[in-house]
């Protein structure tokens, strides 16, 4: 085989994670949402449920005394060490990779749905490989407090999630088949989402299923980053090549992706809808129903809502673009009329992301943003033409539902640094 075929296959590898054993309570006290989805009321809760709660490790409490030699950082890589040492996580008897099927209500719609995936170490490639593909530019502050923490820990107790194109749904039958016994560990989270995890021991025919494969970046882009920067400082350190992920199918019908709305606060916008006007018809709505049937035409044309006080806009294209939302609604809303360069949207300056219409209108109604931009949901296909498209859209521009929970599957992959 050529090197350049082999650089063009997903590399897939079953694993033997660290786990929560029985000794650390029950599962539901001890796992998380993602770190970047944790506020600080979710952390307060996590810490008071148990001392051996996963937020600990991937989140833990910042403290006025902190020093370069005892900070959160190195509290995390404690705790981690500590938890091995006494059995609260204990390692899988041989390599797997294990099914991970999310049950839950799309919260739009209120269908119920299943999301089925798989948990392996997938290969840590250069974008420039052709392997892995992402769709999101990401911000430097993330990277940087990720990079300190997998650099501490030798460990990632998160998984990536992976999009994989599989429109006959051969690895789904896979998954279903080791779906027929008693789940190795079920547990419902915050949100009434059911996950269930499924041991599959021989990992050969997933492999052999996904050799083929282009991958998408569904959620994770900072974390796979932080891997990349991470085995480029340690390039013979085992382990430091591979990371965590769950993949799923991007034809699967329990995919469903959520919008990401925009806060704008510390920005003129005295003369907003003036300039909005040169290239978008701006309308006055009375409600959210008619910005969700603008969404529902396919006419070419970008539609984004605009809330403002009390008051709610629809803002159309004058002439049909075929781009994006979010990409026009970053280019010629944020920066060409409020000034928000992509400087400072990766700097997280003026700008600010919430999940779910009412919310996001609600904002703005209560003072807590100067304008809420509303965006209809990408799609599977948005995000795959533009990965596999060689492009990126703006940060925070898709939310893939529901979250993949942290703590299933721990990778340690070498001892605690300096032991």
């Amino acid at each position: 085989m050529s090197r350049l075929l082999f650089w063009n296959l997903a590399r897939i590898f079953p694993f033997q994670p660290f786990r929560y054993s029985p000794k650390a309570g029950p599962l539901g006290d001890l796992v998380t949402q993602p770190y970047d989805k944790i506020s600080p009321a979710m952390q307060a809760r996590y810490l008071a449920l148990s001392p051996y709660n996963l937020v600990r490790i991937i989140l833990g409490e910042r403290r006025p005394g902190d020093t370069d030699t005892g900070n959160v950082y190195t509290r995390a890589a404690g705790h981690l060490e500590s938890w091995i040492r006494s059995g609260i996580l204990a390692a899988d008897p041989e390599p797997s990779v294990f099914a991970y099927f999310q049950e839950f209500t799309e919260p739009d719609t209120g269908e119920r749905l299943t999301r089925k995936g798989f948990i392996a170490l997938g290969a840590v490639e250069d974008y420039s490989a052709g392997v892995v593909h992402r769709h999101e530019q990401t911000l430097a502050g993330p990277k940087k407090d990720r990079l300190e923490l997998l650099r501490h820990t030798h460990a990632q107790a998160e998984q990536l999630f992976l999009l994989y194109p599989d429109p006959e749904g051969a690895i789904d039958r896979l998954l279903d088949e080791a779906a027929q016994s008693a789940p190795l560990g079920e547990v419902a989270d915050e949100y009434g989402a059911i996950h269930r995890l499924w041991r599959i021991s021989s990992a050969s025919p997933i492999q052999q299923s996904m050799a083929d494969k282009k991958l998408i970046i569904a959620d994770g882009h900072h974390r796979y980053e932080t891997a990349l920067a991470f085995r480029n400082e340690n390039p013979t350190l085992a382990g430091a090549d591979r990371v965590p992920m769950t993949f799923v199918n991007m034809h699967s019908p329990g995919l469903r992706i959520l919008a990401t709305h925009r806060l704008v606060n510390g920005v003129d916008t005295g003369h907003f809808l003036a300039k909005a006007a040169t290239e978008f018809r701006v309308e006055e709505i009375g409600n959210p129903a008619v910005l969700r049937a603008a969404w529902a035409i396919d006419n070419g044309k970008v539609a984004i809502g605009a809330a403002i006080g009390n008051r709610l806009y629809l803002l159309e294209e004058l002439a049909a673009s075929g781009d994006l939302d979010v990409r026009v609604l970053h280019r010629q809303l944020l920066e060409e009329n409020l000034g928000i360069d992509p400087a400072a949207v990766r700097d997280e300056k003026y700008l600010r992301y919430i999940r779910g219409l009412d919310a996001a209108i609600a904002a703005a109604r209560e003072g807590t943003a100067q304008v809420a931009f509303l965006l209809k949901p990408t799609s599977i296909r948005q995000v795959a033409d533009t990965s596999f498209g060689g492009g990126v859209m703006p940060q925070k521009s898709t939310d893939f539902y529901p979250k993949l929970l942290s703590g299933l599957t721990i990778h340690k992959f070498s001892s605690f640094p300096g032991r």
